[in-house]
C-alpha cells in the first residue's frame, strides 16, 4: 500500500469515528437512543468533514505510525481540540448550540481523544507488536546507561530483538525500570538467562576495559548466549559509526590493555609540514602508519613497497582519505625494495624526504626460518642501505618498527631485527645528529598478515580443528592502530640511539585466545570433559625458532617517557667500526646464498642467539 492510500484509509476511519463518536456522547448524556439522534443528526455529517481536516492541520497524517513517539500524544489532542472547537461553532451557527448540554463537549473530547490515539497504536501494534512479543528472540542490554538507553530506541522499532532486560552495575537502578524494562544487578546475569530465556546479550558499554568485556563473553558464552556489542568510544568519535549499530564481539575488543589517548603533540612533530617516506606502507603496520600520517598533516606522503598489489591499494585508500579531507598533500608511490640503494637514495632526495618510518621486513617467523638468507638480505641490510641513504640524503628522523622477538631471539627473525636495532644505534653516533635514528619495540598486532589470529579464523571457518602448537605459549598482543600511532609519538621523542618499548599490556595464553575465539564464533569446544562438543584444539608441538614466553627488554634498566605507554630501553651495542667489518663478512655469504654461514655468523653478531639444529624446508 503506498503512502497516499495509507493516509486515505486512516482519514476515513477518522471520519468515521468522529461523526459516530458525537453520537455516542450525545447517548451518554441523554441514556436514551431517539434523544441522541435528534440532538446530534444534524452535526454528524459536519464531524465526519471536519475530523480529517482538523487532524491534518494537527499533523497527525504526517505520523509513521510504526515509529510514533511522545509528541504524537500532543498532536491527537491538538486535532480532536479543533474538531470540537468546529463542531461547537457549528452548533452555534445552527442555533443548536443553547440546546447541546455542556457535558457533551467533553464527552466527545475526551472518548474522541482515547479512540483516535488507540486507533494508531493498535495498528502500531498490528505492524510491531505481534513480532516483538511472538517472533523477536529475547535480549538483554547490559549499561542502562546512555548508551543503553540509546540501543533500547534504536531496537524498539526493529523486527528481530526485544529487549526484556537491562543489567547495570548501579545499585540504584536495580529493581527499577527503564521504560517499561526492569534493570538487575550483574551478580544476577546468570538468573537473568535462565529467567528470561536471553538470547543475547548486547553490551552498551563503549568505555568498558577489554578486561571486563572478556569477563562478560565469558559468561555469556558458558551459557549459550550470544554477545553482539555496540561501537567503541574511538568508532563513535570518529564518526565510523552510531550507538545504535550491533555487531559481534571481535577478539580485538577483548586482547591487550585499554588504549591511551594520543598526545597529539607527539603525533604531528615529526609528520606535520614535513615530507615523509614509509617503507613496507602496504603492510599491516606499514599501511596504518600511513593513515594516521595522513591525520598529521605533511606536505609530501612518499609510498615504498615491492609489492604492487598493496602498493596499488594503500595509495587508492590514502588518494581517497587525502580528497576527503581536502588538503594539499602531496601523496607519491615507489614500487621497488629496500634492498634497491640506487632507488632508495633518489626517492630521498627528489623527494626531499624529512622523517621516515621503515616498516619493510620479513616477519613470518616459521617462514624466515626457512629462508633465512632471504629474511637477513631485506632485515639487516636493507635497513641498512636505508639508514645510509637517509644519512646521506639528510633525512632528519629515522623511525624503526621493531619486534618483541628481537630480545634474546631464538629465531633468524627476530636476531636479524635484533642486529637491524644494533646497526641503527651504532649509525647514530657516527651521524653526528644530522640523522636521529630510533627504534621502537613491540609485540604482536592483532589480525596482522601471518598471525595466529586470521589462522585461527580460518580454521574455524573450515570446522576445526584449532592448531596450538604448546599449552603454555603465551603472546602480548595490540592493535594495529594503536600500535601505529605508539610509534609515532615514540619516534617523536627521540633524540637519538632510543629504543623505544610499547606497553603492550598483560601477556595471554594462546590456548585461551583459541577458546574465546570459538565462544565467539558461537561454537563449543570438545574436550575430554565435553566430548559432543564441535570444535577440538589441537596442540602440534613448537616450531623452530619459536619462544614459549616474548619479552620486550634485553637488559632490566628500563626508564620512563613522557608517554605513560612507552618505555625506555638501554641496549648495548657496538660501535660502528667494530660492526662494519663483522657486516661485510655476513654480506658476502648472503650474497652467496650460504644458508649455514650466514646462521653462524649471525650467532657471533647477536648476543644471545643460538642459530636452530632443526630446519624446515
Amino acid at each position: 500500500m503506498t503512502g497516499a492510500s495509507k493516509v486515505f484509509v486512516a482519514a476515513a476511519t477518522d471520519a468515521m469515528l468522529c461523526a459516530g463518536l458525537l453520537f455516542c456522547s450525545y447517548l451518554l448524556r441523554y441514556g436514551d437512543i431517539q434523544q441522541a439522534w435528534a440532538g446530534s443528526k444534524t452535526l454528524l455529517i459536519w464531524a465526519a468533514l471536519f475530523g480529517p481536516a482538523c487532524f491534518y492541520f494537527a499533523g497527525l497524517y504526517r505520523e509513521i505510525t510504526r515509529y510514533i513517539g511522545p509528541i504524537f500524544a500532543v498532536r491527537v489532542c491538538k486535532g480532536v481540540a479543533l474538531l470540537t472547537a468546529a463542531i461547537l461553532g457549528v452548533a452555534f451557527l445552527q442555533s443548536e448550540f443553547i440546546k447541546t448540554p455542556r457535558t457533551v463537549p467533553v464527552i466527545y473530547f475526551s472518548i474522541t481523544t482515547l479512540a483516535i490515539g488507540a486507533t494508531r497504536l493498535g495498528a502500531r501494534w498490528l505492524l510491531l507488536g505481534q513480532t516483538e512479543y511472538f517472533k523477536k528472540y529475547p535480549v538483554a542490554i547490559f549499561g542502562a546507561g546512555a548508551a543503553g538507553i540509546g540501543l533500547h530506541s534504536a531496537l524498539i522499532h526493529g523486527r528481530e530483538q526485544s529487549v526484556v532486560a537491562f543489567i547495570d552495575d548501579d545499585e540504584k537502578l536495580h529493581g527499577r525500570k527503564i521504560r517499561n524494562v526492569p534493570v538487575y544487578s550483574s551478580e544476577d546475569l546468570e538468573q537473568v538467562f535462565t529467567k528470561h530465556d536471553i538470547k543475547a546479550l548486547l553490551l552498551a558499554l563503549p568505555s568498558a576495559s577489554r578486561a571486563r568485556r572478556l569477563k562478560l563473553v565469558e559468561k555469556a558464552t558458558a551459557h549459550g548466549v550470544r554477545v553482539l556489542t555496540v561501537p567503541t568510544l574511538a568508532e563513535l568519535d570518529d564518526g565510523t559509526a552510531s550507538v545504535g549499530q550491533l555487531r559481534p564481539v571481535k577478539v580485538d575488543d577483548l586482547l591487550g590493555r585499554t588504549p591511551v589517548a594520543a598526545n597529539e603533540e607527539l603525533m604531528h612533530r615529526h609528520i606535520a609540514g614535513k615530507s615523509v617516506l614509509v617503507t613496507g606502507a602496504g603492510g599491516s603496520i606499514g599501511s596504518e602508519l600511513c593513515r594516521k600520517i595522513v591525520d598529521a598533516g605533511p606536505t609530501r606522503l612518499v609510498l615504498l613497497d615491492q609489492c604492487e598489489h598493496n602498493l596499488y591499494a594503500i595509495e587508492k585508500e590514502i588518494r581517497h582519505a587525502i580528497a576527503k579531507r581536502g588538503t594539499e598533500m602531496l601523496l607519491e608511490t615507489s614500487l621497488g625494495s629496500v634492498n634497491d640503494r640506487v632507488l632508495l637514495e633518489r626517492v630521498l632526495v627528489a623527494q626531499r624526504i624529512e622523517t621516515v618510518y621503515h616498516a619493510a621486513a620479513y616477519k613470518h617467523v616459521p617462514m624466515v626460518e626457512k629462508h633465512e638468507t632471504a629474511g637477513v638480505e631485506t632485515n639487516v641490510f636493507g635497513t641498512l642501505i636505508a639508514a645510509q641513504a637517509a644519512v646521506n640524503a639528510g633525512v632528519q628522523a629515522f623511525i624503526f618498527v621493531s619486534t618483541d622477538k628481537a630480545v634474546r631471539p631464538t629465531s633468524v627473525m627476530g636476531a636479524s631485527k635484533r642486529l637491524a636495532e644494533m646497526i641503527l644505534q651504532s649509525m647514530n653516533d657516527v651521524s653526528h645528529g644530522r640523522t636521529v635514528f630510533s627504534m621502537v619495540r613491540f609485540g604482536n598486532v592483532l589480525g596482522s598478515s601471518g598471525s595466529v589470529i586470521p589462522l585461527f579464523q580460518e580454521q574455524l571457518e573450515r570446522g576445526g580443528p584449532v592448531t596450538v602448537t604448546h599449552a603454555e605459549m603465551v603472546r602480548y598482543f595490540m592493535t594495529i592502530p594503536e600500535a601505529a600511532q605508539l610509534v609515532i609519538q615514540a619516534g617523536a621523542m627521540a633524540k637519538g640511539g632510543e629504543v623505544f618499548v610499547l606497553d603492550m599490556g598483560e601477556p595471554v595464553k594462546i590456548i585461551d585466545l583459541a577458546k574465546n575465539m570459538i565462544r565467539l564464533a558461537g561454537r563449543t569446544l570438545r574436550n575430554e570433559d565435553h566430548p559432543t562438543g564441535e570444535i577440538e584444539i589441537q596442540i602440534t608441538g613448537m616450531r623452530p625458532g619459536e619462544k614459549l614466553y616474548e619479552e620486550l627488554l634485553i637488559s632490566s634498566n628500563a626508564t620512563s617517557t613522557e608517554h605513560a605507554s612507552i618505555g625506555l630501553a638501554h641496549e648495548p651495542f657496538e660501535s660502528w667500526n667494530s660492526l662494519e667489518a663483522k657486516l661485510d663478512r655476513l654480506q658476502t655469504a648472503v650474497d652467496q646464498r650460504d644458508d649455514g654461514v650466514v646462521r653462524k655468523l649471525l650467532g657471533e653478531l647477536v648476543g644471545g642467539y643460538e642459530t636452530s639444529p632443526v630446519k624446515l624446508r
